[in-house]
């Protein structure tokens, strides 16, 4: 475990600033983490009289109310040793009212939280609001607090949290029911003060198998990567990897000319039990992949670039009313197109740039987001900032009809708008700017700083665009997202000199983009089903329908979710001969017939469908301006390891 024990200025300023009040001290326990089970200590300055405590229920970033209270159990509170009687509120349930005895200038809490997820036998994935406890009548960012982990013997940690040394855990207080001492040996790590907002913000990873790299160190600000693995060895990433990770950073700082941490982190699990996440922070980023998604160098998603360029666009930069003064305070998402949205186009394209993925695949995930959103059904009767207001009941739940209902499209119609808005301000300018000038401008207000949210309105959108060219930026932007508007916008692949098409073979990249969600199985684009996603698992030698597309084939045959498909014209069912029934039945007359299994009951349901198999693809137009290899080419130059040699799929063509 490496430890780093200077603590900057920024955040010893922090620290200075926070301690003008007492701060809570919580000691969060993972040494139990094998057995899923998280411990806290806490003391908290109090003042005689009542007081009411709470979690926290609204946490940033998953857009919905997630705080884990249903999990937190144990909870004691003790005060001179004494015990103190607690009410949870009726209404409110993640608040706690006790009474402050007189003379008491402090109380200890302790609780416990039953881990679900992103935990394993070795690791563990430690997301603050699972063990805080503070002031209910105070903004989270007036709350001084000093954090301390305790990990077992061997364990690595990684955290953007400034640790100040380590020491013996402390001392348990007034707790006498149970010992609730770690296990002999492990360690606890003390780290510099910060408040409450930016505590939940600074995620930990620990794990037995722990590896941390820096990252482009020849940059004064200093980049990190912690990965920790199921299994010994997978923690040590390819030098390749580190290349391509640290072109990235470079990249980023190129595109938006200044940056809002102090130090950063990736934190990166691999693990097939602990699941996968994507979770964005200030000063770092919690991404959750396979045990061996790291194994192959071709590896390529553009997760680690989301979540980094969340650091500039949705932690500092954040829509006003998704930024709420306390956790308890209900977020408004009508701006998550923003937060989202260029999220994801950046995501793409910083991907693109680092080498992280080919240009070729950048290219297949703008065709595939077209192409899902074109079959959208859903957008015949919701706007796109709907999805953002109703985020919170959209997200998670039953996909059954999912595209009729629509979903989180906040995230892939906003890499559409921005990909327009990118290519509109390239045609406006000869291709002198691009949105590169508009989120130097946007993401940069202030300079480079540490962990800060500064919130911004719609009209700000629009006063900077037009800083950069002016356009009618307010008239195009509000069409594009508060209309109601049956296809996908592909304005921008269209000024970018591509267009949608659809292709009877699969693109370079589609079975990795297929793999990823991105909807380009052919069967989505031609009969209209999605197979898997069911509630149950299929029968041997059939699949279950996870959804069907709204108005599509396969709903005017009155096929359903959750049904089983047994037979293909007469086949036992499986994917080769489903795909080779929809390509047998291009230019034909006769139906693709299945035999379906659902309740009990078994039919013959014939699809009227002779278009063949679909999927889509970008194709060059001639004679156009290709803007969209102009974004997708590197900033800076990209560096790879000495020994690297390139593959196909990552070639920038």
């Amino acid at each position: 475990m490496q430890i780093r024990t200077s603590v900057l200025a920024a955040a010893t300023l922090l620290s200075t600033a926070v301690f003008a009040q007492a701060p809570i001290k919580i000691t969060a326990d993972l040494s139990e983490a094998p057995r899923r089970l998280y411990h806290a200590e806490i003391d908290i300055p109090v003042k005689p009289g009542a007081l009411t405590l709470t979690t926290p229920k609204w946490i940033p970033g998953n857009h919905r109310p997630t705080g884990p209270v249903e999990d937190i159990t144990g909870v004691v509170f003790t005060a001179d040793g004494e015990t103190l009687k607690w009410r949870r509120d009726d209404v409110e349930l993640y608040e706690f009212h006790l009474t402050v005895p007189k003379g008491v200038s402090s109380i200890h809490a302790h609780l416990d939280c039953i881990v679900t997820s992103r935990v394993s036998d070795h690791m563990a994935v430690l997301e603050w609001e699972k063990l805080l406890l503070y002031p209910a009548d105070k903004t989270t960012k007036d709350i001084p607090v000093e954090p301390s982990v305790t990990v077992l013997p061997g364990w690595g940690i990684g955290t953007a949290l400034q640790p100040t040394g380590t020491g013996a855990p402390p001392p348990t207080t007034g707790v006498n029911e149970q010992d609730h001492t770690p296990p002999a040996g492990s360690v606890t790590t003390h780290y510099a003060a910060t408040n409450i907002e930016q505590l939940q913000d600074s995620p930990v990873i620990a794990g037995q198998y722990f590896h941390e790299f820096p990252l482009a160190t020849e940059l004064p600000t200093k980049h990190y990567i912690d990965v920790v693995a199921d299994d010994p060895g997978d923690q040590d990433l390819s030098a390749e990897y580190i290349a391509r990770i640290s072109n990235l950073v470079r990249e980023a700082n190129a595109a938006y000319g200044s940056h809002h941490y102090n130090v950063y982190h990736f934190l990166l699990t691999l693990s097939d039990v602990a699941g996968g996440e994507g979770l964005e922070h200030g000063q770092s980023s919690d991404n959750g992949e396979g045990e061996k998604s790291f194994s192959d160098v071709n590896h390529a998603d553009d997760l680690l670039a989301h979540e980094y360029t969340h650091s500039w666009n949705g932690k500092y930069r954040r829509p006003a009313r998704l930024n709420q003064p306390t956790f308890a305070t209900a977020e408004q998402g009508d701006l998550l197109w923003v937060y989202e949205g260029m999220t994801q186009y950046m995501g793409n394209v910083l991907s693109a740039r680092s080498t992280m993925i080919s240009k070729q695949e950048y290219l297949d995930t703008i065709a595939g987001v077209a192409a899902y959103l074109d079959n959208q059904p859903g957008r015949d009767w919701r706007s796109t900032e709907d999805t953002g207001i109703a985020a919170s009941i959209l997200r998670g739940g039953d996909q059954r009809w999912s595209n009729w209902k629509r979903g989180q499209d906040y995230y892939y119609e906003g890499l559409l708008v921005w990909t327009d808005v990118d290519t509109k301000i390239r045609q406006l300018t000869d291709n002198k700017k691009s949105l590169t000038d508009f989120q130097k401008i946007f993401l940069g207000k202030g300079g480079s700083t540490g962990p800060e949210i500064v919130g911004y309105e719609f009209p700000e959108l629009v006063k900077d665009l037009n800083e950069v060219v002016p356009y009618d930026w307010d008239k195009l932007l509000r069409e594009k997202i508060n209309g109601i508007n049956p296809r996908a916008d592909v304005n921008g692949i269209t000024q970018g000199g591509y267009k949608l098409v659809y292709l009877d073979h699969p693109s370079p990249s589609a079975a990795s983009k297929a793999g990823r969600g991105m909807g380009t199985a052919s069967l989505w684009y031609s009969i209209g089903i999605r197979i898997g996603g069911g509630r149950g698992p299929a029968a041997s030698g059939a699949a279950t329908i996870g959804d069907v597309r709204y108005g599509g084939p396969a709903d005017a045959a009155k096929l359903y979710p959750g049904e089983q498909i047994i037979a293909v014209n007469g086949q036992t069912y499986s994917a080769e001969a489903i795909n080779k029934a929809v390509k047998d039945a291009a230019g034909k007359t006769e139906p693709i017939h299945l035999l379906v299994s659902h309740e009990g009951t078994v039919e013959t349901v014939n699809i009227n469908y002779h278009d063949g198999e679909k999927y889509p693809t970008l194709q060059r137009v001639d004679g156009t301006p290709d803007y969209l290899s102009d974004i997708a080419a590197p900033l800076t130059t990209p560096q790879h390891a000495p020994d690297y040699k390139p593959e196909h799929t990552h070639e920038q063509k």
